[in-house]
């Protein structure tokens, strides 16, 4: 049951309390750790970074190249107009009052199937900044989905190169068009060159455990064209590194079997 929050001024007093005490859960919009705490848990203390917010929000587009603050609201990205790629994807994840408040890093630690933003910065081969007691470390953004952080560590920023024009790809399934969480949701960056694709990053979401590059599908994609029969091959070869399972969304069967089509549709529109 809780029984303290902690709201520390700095980050450096953040990582100490979650170094010392093992009963302390970190917050940081609320949006899936709040209902947890309600519904109730073994934590006693809850870290707010509420106070921290000024030094691990915004978003800074320096050239190319994006810097994300770990505690920056979805809705932020959606106000940025060189992020006007992303704003499809950042549609599709909850209602305007969550994504007001849900941010991008929490994003990274949420359980499928609500992973959309982190498939999408996996895609474009982000990089995270963690703090930790020992100083900061660059961590690939799809070891920050696939893994807790160490306790004490705290994601404090993300960062990646803007897509270059006609490169970018991204498709969610879901039960409804807005606000319902992701049955499958494919995001990817596809550069063609000659005719053929020269390079593919693939993320999936939903169908995994975890979101995740599918290495299986971008294989099937270099030095082919891009066209209907190279993304339904593509679509296929997803399978292999898909995880699907059961929720009140949809059972793993499904996602299986509309995988492939999805990843078709991401890739080529059809």
């Amino acid at each position: 049951m809780l029984t303290a929050v902690r709201v520390p001024e700095t980050l450096s007093d953040a990582i100490t309390v979650l170094s010392t005490d093992p009963n302390a859960l970190l917050i940081g919009g609320g949006t899936t750790t709040v209902p947890t705490l309600n519904r109730g848990t073994p934590t006693t203390v809850a870290v707010s970074l509420r106070r921290l917010k000024d030094g691990l929000t915004g978003v800074g587009v320096d050239g190319e190249v994006v810097t994300l603050g770990a505690l920056t609201p979805l809705a932020a990205l959606e106000r940025e107009p060189r992020l006007a790629f992303l704003h499809a994807a950042l549609a599709a994840v909850g209602s305007p009052t969550l994504r007001s408040t849900a941010t991008v890093g929490g994003n990274f630690f949420v359980e499928e199937p609500y992973g959309d933003v982190a498939c999408a910065l996996i895609a474009l081969g982000a990089t995270g900044t963690v703090a930790g007691p020992d100083g900061e470390e660059i961590v690939a953004a799809e070891s920050l989905a696939a893994d807790s952080l160490p306790r004490g560590h705290i994601l404090t920023s993300l960062a990646f190169r803007l897509p270059a024009a006609g490169t970018w790809r991204f498709r969610k399934a879901a039960r409804r068009a807005l606000d319902s969480a992701s049955i499958v949701t494919v995001a990817a960056v596809v550069v063609e060159d000659g005719g053929v694709v020269a390079s593919a990053r693939v993320a999936l979401s939903g169908a995994t455990r975890r979101p995740k590059c599918s290495p299986a599908t971008e294989a099937a994609l270099i030095g082919r064209a891009l066209d209907h029969a190279t993304a339904e091959a593509a679509g296929r070869a997803a399978l292999a590194d898909a995880e699907p399972f059961d929720d009140e969304y949809a059972s793993a069967w499904y996602r299986a079997r509309v995988l492939p089509v999805h990843v078709r549709r991401a890739l080529i529109g059809a």
